[in-house]
């Protein structure tokens, strides 16, 4: 496909909706629109029922775009809001959809959509697929994605495990794996003494910081167990806080519970509120290693966030985590166990941290939205 003069429409979470795909959503957006295409994003009027949203709001208090046009319309749960979504869009005849898909629940409105799209026999349909089989499993989550896929020409995905996933369910799908583009739309780096004096966090202590939506497959309890280990060999001191960074995407009493029984409470830096769009630098900034210590991952949108600020990463040995940061190149990988992580992060202390930074300079240069825009073009 010509790489301009195209009309687009990204279907997928945008602004007044908030979260990580909104994000991408808007940056993808843009960088359609730097290459000369008419871009316009189908976004949600109701995305989820409360059963399926755990966090306080769906929505961001962040201004809308000025230089987006973004129709709030799409009812994830009415057939009949489908139907004349999906015949608009016929009707409107673009050259190109880019739906994202990251949860078997938006598989019959999405596939119901984009199949009424494509009886105009114009319009080209490539899916970024997040997730394809998901973290938390429910019942339908086959089916649901089954009847997607099938209305789909062609899938991106942001990590070769997502694309063997996609592969296992559908082995004739056009699919290639692209790696998730940088998040450069957060602004640019500041000083870390800055970052530190807006969030009132000392400048003179450690800071490991566990940033995004707090789910189980993350691991938050796994890395209070690490804390704890550290804590009782005596090696924090006092001089390594952790900072968690984000809302509550389960019930937190567990957690309230463990860092109770675990005794860490003045090793932690709690900030569990969602984490405004233009706040998001102030924490990457204001931290000396990223830490993911996740029990299980596709890609995660927090590793492009922490490439683009230039701060090194703890991952663990799951999913697509490894291949994304490079083992004592950009940072370091641990197993997915309280020992393992607890060693690691001793190891990451025991030299200059900075000793990454020409390695995260380096790596960052893969992960252009440029790339990303172009491939989905040519799917």
């Amino acid at each position: 496909m010509n790489q301009q003069g195209k009309h687009i429409i990204i279907i997928g979470p945008a602004h007044p909706l908030r979260g990580g795909l909104a994000s991408y959503n808007e940056r993808l957006a843009h960088e359609f629109q730097n290459k000369g295409n008419k871009v316009t994003i189908y976004t949600f009027s109701l995305q989820y029922p409360g059963f399926l949203f755990p966090g306080t709001t769906q929505f961001s208090t962040e201004p809308e775009p000025s230089d987006l046009n973004i129709r709030v319309c799409i009812n994830s749960v009415n057939p009949i809001n489908w139907l004349l979504i999906g015949n608009e869009i016929k009707k409107i005849k673009p050259d190109l959809i880019v739906v994202r898909y990251w949860l078997p629940f938006m598989g019959p409105s999405l596939g119901t959509i984009l199949r009424i799209v494509k009886q105009n026999k114009k319009t080209r349909i490539v899916c970024i697929a997040d997730n394809i089989i998901p973290h938390e499993k429910r019942p339908g989550d086959l089916p649901f994605t089954k009847y997607f896929l099938n209305a789909v020409d062609a899938c991106i995905t942001m990590s070769e495990q997502v694309l063997t996933d996609l592969k296992g369910i559908n082995p004739t799908m056009p699919a290639k794996f692209v790696a998730h583009p940088l998040y450069d739309n957060f602004g640019e780096k500041i000083e870390k003494s800055s970052a530190r004096k807006i969030l009132n966090i000392d400048e003179n202590i450690s800071i490991v910081l566990f940033f995004g939506f707090i789910r189980k497959y993350k691991g938050l309890d796994i890395l209070f167990e690490s804390i704890s280990m550290l804590k009782k060999s005596n090696y924090l001191k006092g001089q390594i806080k952790f900072l968690i960074a984000g809302e509550f995407y389960e019930d937190r009493k567990s957690y309230d519970e463990l860092i109770a029984k675990l005794g860490i409470e003045e090793d932690l830096i709690l900030r569990t509120d969602f984490i405004p769009d233009s706040e998001v630098k102030n924490y990457l900034c204001a931290a000396d290693v990223v830490i993911q210590p996740y029990r299980s991952a596709t890609q995660s949108g927090v590793t492009p966030l922490a490439y683009h600020f230039e701060i090194p990463m703890i991952v663990t040995n799951v999913g697509g985590l490894p291949a994304l940061v490079p083992h004592e190149k950009v940072g370091l990988v641990s197993e997915p166990d309280a020992l393992s992580i607890s060693n690691t992060i001793q190891h990451f202390f025991a030299e200059n941290p900075n000793r990454f930074l020409p390695g995260l300079i380096e790596e960052k240069k893969k992960y252009s939205w440029d790339v990303m825009a172009n491939e989905i073009m040519s799917s």
